[in-house]
């Protein structure tokens, strides 16, 4: 959307894009005063069809942050990504959210994540829940005010407490690397307790901070998916027996191409080459924590293969070496076959 000078105002995707535009131009209550004053400033509009779904939202995702229009929402700040940190230098490990890591200092961190609001719910949630919502950090052997009301099991006051705070922040961290739950089925438990008693506002309360631990496990996930830099091969069928082959490493798309799905041998090795090229001349980065600026089309990345639009398989370095083709040959069939079966 441009306004009368051609600069661009806003980005976005739509399957209808009829449909989509024609919202913006119907009266509704629902309209917030931003999109109001979009619309008065409107004058021309831009399109680019794109072959798939994923196509279009990664298209998006680039031109956003290449042209920052002033509307878009996803439009994000650096300020606007949240991590938690885990201070493991001091007696007590304490959790905060911190803007930018320091990988350096020797703390646990956890993210980046896009919206600090449910990263403060979640947190705030597991505080309530166990107790330890310290008010009175900074200074010791001192009872803080929400130990007087029950928020606090009395890490101001040291002593037995200190234990069982890093013990609850221990399954925490096992939370947060997926290796124990235990915390949100104690959540989970104190939730359905509530409602058995009827109270439903507590009960409510619980769902909410459980929805947005889930969240910030879902981004851990993604997260981790993303920084394990697999060789990605997807397979999208398009219609009139066409299909679109996607290569994918860690966040980036490296090829993309629409095929005639007919010769099977052909096209088996046609792919291969490709893959091998490609994955090949990709260079292999060392391991490091994924950045803000990767998250959002690694979580676009992740939804698409998760989805139900695309096939996809994951191919092994080893299989890269040519002697240990044969691999790659089986892999692509059994993918194509499956395409064309559907």
């Amino acid at each position: 959307m441009k306004d009368s000078h051609d600069g661009i105002l806003y980005v976005g995707k739509a399957k209808n894009l009829k449909k989509r535009v024609q919202t913006y131009f119907q009266h509704s209550k629902s309209h917030s005063e931003k999109i109001k004053r979009l619309v008065k400033n409107i004058k021309n509009f831009e399109f680019i069809l794109t072959d798939t779904e994923f196509d279009a939202f990664m298209l998006e995702c680039s031109l956003i942050k290449k042209l920052k229009p002033i509307y878009n929402k996803k439009m994000k700040s650096p300020q606007s990504y949240t991590y938690i940190v885990i201070k493991m230098n001091e007696a007590c490990h304490w959790i905060e959210i911190a803007g930018n890591p320091n990988i350096n200092d020797g703390n646990l961190y956890f993210g980046p994540y896009p919206n600090k609001n449910s990263v403060e719910r979640a947190i705030q949630g597991i505080k309530e829940c166990f107790k330890i919502n310290c008010s009175n950090q900074a200074k010791k052997n001192t009872a803080c005010l929400n130990h007087s009301i029950g928020l606090c099991i009395g890490i101001c006051l040291g002593g037995s407490a200190v234990e069982q705070y890093n013990s609850i922040i221990n399954k925490i961290i096992a939370l947060l690397n997926r290796t124990d739950t235990i915390i949100l089925d104690e959540m989970n438990q104190k939730m359905l307790n509530a409602s058995e008693k009827f109270d439903f506002e507590t009960a409510a309360k619980y769902r909410d901070y459980i929805d947005s631990i889930n969240s910030l496990i879902h981004k851990e996930i993604v997260i981790e998916f993303t920084e394990e830099n697999k060789n990605i091969v997807i397979i999208e069928s398009l219609h009139d027996s066409t299909i679109k082959l996607f290569l994918i490493k860690g966040n980036k798309v490296l090829f993309s191409e629409i095929y005639l799905l007919n010769d099977f041998n052909y096209l088996c090795a046609l792919i291969k080459a490709t893959i091998l090229t490609h994955f090949n001349t990709e260079v292999l980065t060392p391991y490091k924590r994924i950045s803000k600026d990767d998250i959002d089309e690694a979580q676009i990345i992740y939804s698409y293969l998760k989805g139900s639009n695309c096939r996809y398989l994951v191919i092994p370095e080893k299989w890269l070496d040519l002697e240990l083709g044969t691999e790659v040959d089986e892999s692509i069939d059994k993918l194509l076959k499956e395409v064309a079966s559907e």
